[in-house]
C-alpha cells in the first residue's frame, strides 16, 4: 500500500512539474534573427506592406484623444460608460478592489440595471486582487462578468498565456485603450510615487469595430458566445483624419506582435522611441535596435527607475542592456513614479500604441492589442509628451552599467534567466 501512495506521489509531482515546464516555455518564434532593412518609413511601400502583413485593413477617418494619468483617463471612462445607450464591452488584464474599482463597478451596475448589456472580462490572474464580493454586486445586478482563462484542468496547458489587453467598447462607436488597469495606483496624475505615470486612449471612428472584434475574439473563447449584429457593430462614420490600424495577438499562434514592432524598427531611418515599463527583450529584438543604430538611427529608451511595481524584473532587464548601450542606444530611467505607459514612435511618421511592453511576455505569451497609427500630427504631439517624460528621466551611462556593484550585476544575471516569464 504505501508503495501504491509513492508512485502516485510521484505521478503527481511528475505531472506538476510537467504542467510548470510547459507553461514557463513561450511560444515559439518565427523571426530567428534581425528583420533586413528593406524599406524605409518615408517610402510609398512602407504603409501597404505594414498593414498587409498583419490582416487588418488600415482605417481612415479615425478620432484619437490622448489622456494622461488617472485624472484624465478614468473620468472620460466613466463618462463613456454612463452614456451607455445599448452595449458595453469592457476586458482588462487588471481589476483590483479600492475605491476606483468601486467607481467602476456602481457606474457598470447602473448601466445594466438600465437595460444596457454589460459584459466584463477580466484576466483570472490579473484580477485576483479583486473584492469577491465586488464581482458579486455586479453579476447580482445583471453585469455578465468573466474570467479569462480560470484555474481549471482544461487550461493547464495555457495557465500563463494571459490577456493583458485593455479594451472597453461602449456602444460599438467609442472605444478606450492603452496601458491603464483599474487599480487605484492610476488615480492621480503622476506627482509623486502614489499615482503612476500612464496614458490612455479614446477612440472613435471606422476602427471602432476592428477594436470590438479584438474584445469578441477572446469574449467567445470563455463563453462560446459569438456578438454580431448592429448592437455590436454598428455602421461607423468618419469623426477625424487619422488612420490606424488595428492589431491583435493571440497566444499559440503567430507572434504578429514582435514582427509587428521588429519590421518598423528596420523601417527606421532617423529616431526610434520607446516608452515601456517591462523593457526586457529577445536576442532578436536586442539586434534590431543595434542594428538601427549602425545605420545611424537615434534610439531613444525611457523605463521606470527605482519606483518600479516588479524590482526583478528591473534587474533582469538590466543585464541586456550591455550591448545596447555599446551601440549607442540612449536608455533612461523615469524618475517620479512608476511609468507604466507604452509606446513607439518611428520617424514622426507611425505611433503603436496599447497594451504591448517591449518584452517577450508580450511577446511571446500573452494576447496583447495595439493601435498602429500613421498620422504625423499625432506622431509630433506623442513625441513632444514624449520629450516630457524625458525631461523627468535620467540617462544611464555605459560606464555606470559596467561599473555597477558585484552583487547587482550577479542578482541581474540570475533574474535574466526568467527573461520569458517578464
Amino acid at each position: 500500500m504505501w508503495r501504491i501512495v509513492q508512485l502516485g506521489a510521484a505521478v503527481l509531482i511528475a505531472f506538476a512539474v510537467g504542467i510548470t515546464v510547459l507553461n514557463m516555455l513561450p511560444d515559439r518564434r518565427e523571426l530567428r534573427a534581425s528583420v533586413a532593412p528593406v524599406m524605409a518609413t518615408s517610402s510609398p511601400d512602407f504603409i501597404r506592406t505594414i498593414t498587409g502583413l498583419f490582416g487588418s485593413r488600415l482605417e481612415q477617418g479615425n478620432r484619437i484623444d490622448i489622456l494622461q494619468n488617472g485624472d484624465e483617463i478614468f473620468p472620460a471612462m466613466l463618462d463613456a460608460i454612463a452614456g451607455a445607450q445599448d452595449s458595453i464591452n469592457f476586458e482588462t488584464y487588471i481589476y483590483w478592489s479600492g475605491q476606483i474599482a468601486e467607481e467602476f463597478a456602481d457606474a457598470l451596475i447602473a448601466r445594466a440595471q438600465d437595460g444596457v448589456e454589460v459584459r466584463v472580462l477580466m484576466d483570472w490572474v490579473g484580477s485576483t486582487r479583486m473584492d469577491p464580493e465586488l464581482v458579486q454586486r455586479m453579476e447580482t445586478a445583471g453585469v455578465h462578468v468573466v474570467r479569462f482563462r480560470p484555474l481549471r484542468w482544461y487550461t493547464l496547458d495555457r495557465i500563463n498565456n494571459r490577456t493583458h489587453r485593455k479594451l472597453l467598447v461602449v456602444d460599438g462607436r467609442i472605444a478606450f485603450t492603452g496601458g491603464v488597469g483599474i487599480g487605484d495606483e492610476w488615480m492621480g496624475d503622476a506627482r509623486h510615487p502614489d499615482e503612476w505615470r500612464e496614458t490612455h486612449y479614446r477612440v472613435t471612428g471606422p476602427v471602432v469595430a476592428a477594436v470590438q472584434g479584438g474584445f469578441v475574439s477572446n469574449w467567445v473563447e470563455d463563453t462560446g458566445e459569438l456578438l454580431q449584429g448592429d448592437l455590436f457593430f454598428p455602421q461607423l462614420e468618419e469623426t477625424g483624419d487619422i488612420a490606424a490600424q488595428f492589431v491583435a495577438s493571440f497566444t499559440g499562434s503567430r507572434n504578429d506582435m514582435h514582427m509587428k514592432l521588429m519590421a518598423v524598427i528596420a523601417s527606421a531611418e532617423n529616431h526610434i522611441r520607446i516608452t515601456t515599463p517591462y523593457f526586457v527583450p529577445d536576442d532578436v529584438a536586442i539586434a534590431q535596435l543595434v542594428q538601427a543604430r549602425a545605420r545611424g538611427v537615434t534610439v531613444d529608451i525611457i523605463v521606470p527607475g527605482e519606483h518600479m511595481s516588479k524590482d526583478a524584473v528591473r534587474r533582469a532587464s538590466r543585464y541586456f542592456w550591455g550591448d545596447l548601450l555599446k551601440a549607442g542606444v540612449n536608455i533612461y530611467e523615469f524618475q517620479p513614479t512608476f511609468l507604466h505607459a507604452k509606446l513607439l514612435i518611428v520617424d514622426d511618421a507611425f505611433v503603436s500604441i496599447g497594451s504591448t511592453n517591449f518584452d517577450e511576455r508580450s511577446f511571446r505569451l500573452n494576447d496583447e492589442a495595439n493601435l498602429n497609427i500613421f498620422d504625423t500630427p499625432f506622431a509630433e504631439a506623442k513625441t513632444d509628451i514624449f520629450a516630457q517624460d524625458l525631461a523627468r528621466s535620467r540617462q544611464i551611462t555605459l560606464a555606470e552599467w559596467q561599473n555597477r556593484p558585484l552583487l547587482q550585476r550577479s542578482s541581474d544575471w540570475a533574474w535574466s534567466w526568467f527573461r520569458a516569464q517578464f
